[in-house]
């Protein structure tokens, strides 16, 4: 039965299994150049000022500590609104 499926196979595909052509070669392996120049871990950083880290907005998301505000910008902020403003407010900017 194997025979019968080998046979269409063959047909369909236009393969054939002859010993002389199923020669299989030896792989070969060869060592890829390292992309370091020196044996400094910094060589292999990316270099700033392309792509995304020329946005300043994305650079919130590196940020390692909280951002304190200063004295003089916490006295300019309003007063925090409760909640009954806060709910007045957002039914005032969702009416269309």
């Amino acid at each position: 039965m194997s025979s019968i499926v080998n046979t269409i196979k063959d047909k369909v595909s236009g393969n054939k299994h002859e010993p002389s052509k199923q020669k299989e070669e030896e792989q070969t392996f060869t060592i890829q150049p390292h992309p370091a120049k020196t044996n400094d871990p910094r060589d292999l950083q990316p270099v700033l000022g392309g792509g995304l880290n020329t946005n300043p907005e994305l650079g919130a998301f590196h940020a390692r500590d909280p951002h304190v505000p200063s004295q003089e910008i916490l006295q300019k902020l309003p007063p925090p609104q409760s909640r009954e403003q806060l709910r007045a407010r957002a039914e005032e900017l969702n009416k269309q």
